[in-house]
């Protein structure tokens, strides 16, 4: 089969498919004994129907509309895989010639997927900064500090309540009279600023005294499923305050806390802990950065359809999460002050970074021959399938069948062009501040991780 392509206009291609005579004969042969089949003509058995017979019943333009359904759309898939086209519209398709005995031609117009051309000078040597991944003192002070909030014991105080304070609350939630079971919190433990129930019920809380009552009306959000925008008014009866009594920082915290037996090896534990977090996030920072960098160099004209296409799937991925958390978008827009508008706009700004990067990085993958082994591809899946606690030959199948395989191949190839763009670029460390610890009179780092991570201490 020949095929040529040619420039039809921007972001369009005109195919040309010639398909020789024998090919066109065979699979017009097929065509006709399909028709066959399906039609009956008396004094001819069914799938025994002479072609001219056929021609003069049915008509030869039917059988040709036949072929057209069945043959055609396989040329034209072969053609677009020959060329690496990348369809994101439905073809055009017109016959020129078509006569038995002369190879078949046709021509599909269609819409296709932009492909970049990068020099090595566009994409190698791209400068950016890493950030420092030094750890201070305060800064794992501040984590020993957060782990003593885990352990810290509720007691009555004095002092009116104020963020950061518990109350023990009788809250009732009605409208009209009618309660609302689905707001309403007997011997309700509350933690003032949390935010976890109405906004308005942290202000009301600030500066109150067990014994007071409050009244107020608030409108429910989206935690309240479909009740969420409804005024509802609310009588709070507050019964204790309680404020936080923290553990000391000590020998004894660090046993109950962790797996350690002294304070000072809990406090080498975060410290590497805390290392090996600046430094996971320091990475990922520069891979977005040198992402960011190159595809801002470059002038990338995008078709429209790709562009609307990928938006709508940002929006429908954010309807489909919005109604598992039981709430519908607009709901969830309403929560947080957006409108529709300016959701969709913040979509399509999303869609077309996320498609020029892909672009970039399809161009670097070629450029470079960065492919996929068939070895690679089944370790994703088998991490991808423990991770699900599925089996891994199962989930292949699934993933095959559907053809979203051809989607994580894509997936894994933009993320080693990735790797090489970093791997190629040029990262300038930032310079690793000690300033905190200086203060303190203390520099010096523990001088290997600890075999074993606190149980308790944060990710």
């Amino acid at each position: 089969m020949q095929t040529t392509v040619e420039e039809a206009d921007k972001h369009k291609v005109k195919l040309t498919v010639e398909v020789p005579p024998e090919q066109f004969s065979k699979d017009l042969d097929r065509t006709y004994r399909k028709v066959a089949q399906q039609v009956r003509i008396p004094g001819f058995r069914k799938g025994k129907v002479p072609r001219q017979i056929i021609d003069a019943q049915i008509g030869r333009d039917a059988v040709l509309s036949e072929f057209l359904e069945d043959a055609v759309p396989g040329y034209y898939r072969e053609a677009i895989r020959e060329h690496e086209l990348a369809p994101i519209t439905d073809p055009d398709i017109s016959l020129e010639q078509v006569e038995e005995g002369k190879p078949l031609v046709f021509v599909a117009t269609v819409e296709v997927r932009p492909r970049l051309k990068l020099e090595e000078r566009d994409y190698k040597g791209i400068g950016v900064e890493r950030a420092a991944t030094d750890v201070s003192d305060r800064e794992v002070d501040e984590m020993i500090d957060r782990l003593r909030e885990r352990f810290a014991e509720l007691e009555p105080v004095a002092h009116p309540a104020h963020a950061g304070d518990y109350v023990v609350v009788d809250l009732h939630a009605s409208v009209h009279d009618q309660e609302v079971p689905e707001a309403t919190r007997p011997d309700y433990l509350y933690e003032i600023g949390s935010g976890e129930f109405v906004g308005k019920l942290d202000q009301e809380l600030e500066g109150k005294r067990a014994g007071e009552i409050l009244k107020f009306n608030a409108n429910l959000d989206e935690r309240f499923g479909e009740r969420a925008g409804q005024e509802v008014s609310f009588q709070v009866l507050v019964k204790e305050v309680k404020g936080k009594r923290l553990p000391a920082a000590d020998d004894g915290f660090a046993k109950t806390a962790s797996e350690f037996d002294t304070l000072a090896e809990l406090r080498d534990s975060l410290h590497w802990q805390l290392r090996a977090n600046k430094e996971r996030q320091a990475d990922a920072d520069v891979r977005d950065a040198v992402l960011e960098k190159l595809v801002g160099a470059l002038d990338i004209e995008l078709p429209e359809t790709l562009v609307d296409e990928e938006t709508e799937h940002r929006i429908e991925h954010a309807r489909e999460r919005a109604e598992r958390a039981g709430a519908t978008l607009e709901q969830l827009l309403e929560a947080q002050g957006w409108d529709e508008l300016r959701f969709r706009s913040d979509a399509r700004a999303h869609a077309i970074r996320g498609i020029k990067a892909d672009l970039v990085l399809e161009a670097v993958a070629r450029q470079e021959d960065i492919g996929l082994s068939t070895e690679e591809l089944d370790a994703e899946i088998a991490s991808i399938a423990a991770a699900l606690g599925r089996d891994s030959k199962e989930l292949s199948k699934t993933l095959k069948r559907s053809g979203q395989v051809v989607t994580l191949a894509g997936d894994i190839i933009r993320s080693k062009a990735l790797d090489f763009l970093v791997e190629h670029a040029e990262i300038v460390s930032v310079g690793e501040s000690r300033a905190a610890d200086e203060v303190s009179g203390e520099t010096e780092e523990p001088s290997a991780p600890p075999e074993l991570d606190p149980a308790e201490a944060e990710s």
